[in-house]
């Protein structure tokens, strides 16, 4: 081989990660400075599902102030404990093909886990984001919007009494 050698993507006598065979153009990812105006609604849509609607709203609306962070692809699948999608799936396949064309895609919108009480992260908006940049390069950096679950004054007094709840033990009856 002349020149430099190409590297094989072999680690300790493994197969690598896919992202280390691609070539440079498709590891590049481009982000969008904010999430599409119909994240917002989507996300609201699915935490409605594992929250209660009010609640949701009140999640979203912090997601909207909430400053961009930037993670790690593999960590967000790690904490929120989903599979990473195979390319062949019609949304990671979709959002692959952006990145491939140079579109932007949108960032991640992303509400807090509790490791000490065996909760999840939960991924909004953006998993088949997550899965496509994972895909091209589990180490890079995604934008994301995260935020905590108790966000609002009503989610606060909602755990601050189950908190006294719990203190206080059981009811005599």
């Amino acid at each position: 081989m002349k020149g430099k050698e190409r590297h094989t993507g072999k680690r300790n006598g493994t197969q690598g990660s896919k992202d280390r065979q691609r070539p440079a153009a498709a590891r590049t990812e481009r982000w969008k400075h904010k999430p599409d105006s119909h994240d917002y609604p989507a996300a609201a849509e699915y935490l409605s599902l594992v929250m209660e609607e009010a609640l949701a709203a009140e999640v979203v609306a912090a997601m909207e102030q909430a400053p961009m962070v930037h993670r790690l692809a593999k960590d967000l699948l790690r904490a929120s404990r989903l599979p990473a999608l195979p390319e062949d799936n019609v949304h990671v396949a979709a959002d692959l093909a952006k990145v491939r064309a140079g579109e932007l895609l949108s960032p991640v919108l992303l509400v807090r886990g509790d490791a000490g009480a065996g909760v999840a992260l939960t991924v909004a908006d953006g998993y088949h984001r997550i899965c496509a940049s994972y895909l091209l390069d589990e180490n890079a950096p995604i934008p994301c919007h995260l935020v905590d679950p108790a966000v609002g004054p009503s989610m606060r007094d909602r755990t601050a009494g189950a908190a006294e709840r719990q203190a206080s033990g059981p009811a005599n009856t």
